[in-house]
């Protein structure tokens, strides 16, 4: 029914009626989202963060198994995002990243202690604000206004951000958003043993085979088999969004399936 009314409705039509629902959908959250002392403070965290960047370079980290055969000793003095669970490599690798990314419920709720522990920057969906003290005010993270529908690329993070299946397309954004010029992404292997319906909560019955540390998503951990399909939606746009820019989005991931991005060798990427 939905495709045959989109076929025979114009499409500007189609598009400002769609906007209107999304948009209706999203009222009872605004108030909140916007005027709450801690999305006022995290917008204007965000706002000082505006083009902060401009012309460097940095690289998204990714979660992918792909991540051991990388030598990340070389991002040391990088600017770097790391995501999720990230931190778990921190000691190996003698240093941490530069920010941190998560937006994903499970994750958050489970991971919540080890976040308030980190000493970067940290932006955090603000619907997971429920998982985090209400008294907490030192060391308070950003928190950002993502949404799971309303496809969009937000060039300004301090507003709603659509997150597009995954955490690395909020990342991409929030790049954006700080100016950089060129984005690297490593560790994004798009690619995961475990099968199963898109978004489908699962708990995990042993050793994590999908990312670079068996203890990421280990035994008893809950979490969301991924959507391929739209997050290549998501980096899709992304890329747009950027060349439109003059910036770019490369990916050096070694051995990644993802095939969106121009593919770049890791190691040509610094001087030796």
């Amino acid at each position: 029914m939905k495709n045959t009314l989109k076929a025979i409705i114009p499409a500007p039509l189609w598009n400002f009626g769609r906007d209107t629902v999304i948009r209706a959908r999203h009222l009872p959250e605004l108030p909140a989202a916007y005027l709450h002392p801690w999305r006022r403070a995290s917008m204007d965290t965000l706002a000082a963060l505006k083009d902060k960047h401009k012309g460097e370079r940095c690289f998204v980290i990714g979660n992918g198994p792909s991540l051991r055969q990388t030598d990340v000793a070389k991002l040391k003095g990088e600017y770097t995002f790391g995501m999720n669970r990230i931190y778990l490599a921190f000691e190996e690798w003698g240093f941490q990243t530069s920010f941190l990314v998560s937006v994903n419920d499970l994750v958050i709720e489970q991971c919540v202690d080890d976040f308030l522990a980190l000493d970067m920057p940290r932006f955090f969906s603000w619907r997971s604000r429920k998982f985090f003290p209400k008294d907490t005010q030192e060391n308070l993270p950003t928190f950002l206004y993502t949404t799971y529908d309303g496809i969009k690329f937000a060039e300004d993070a301090r507003f709603r951000i659509w997150e597009g299946a995954t955490v690395t397309n909020v990342c991409l954004q929030l790049a954006y958003h700080m100016g950089f010029e060129t984005v690297i992404l490593i560790g994004v292997d798009h690619n995961f043993t475990s099968k199963g319906d898109a978004n489908k909560t699962v708990v995990s019955d042993g050793d994590d085979p999908n990312h670079f540390d068996p203890r990421y998503f280990g035994k008893g951990f809950r979490w969301q088999l991924p959507d391929l399909d739209t997050s290549e939606i998501g980096y899709a746009i992304a890329r747009a969004n950027f060349e439109n820019a003059g910036r770019q989005i490369l990916d050096a991931t070694i051995g990644g399936k993802l095939q969106i991005f121009e593919k770049v060798d890791y190691d040509t990427l610094f001087d030796e």
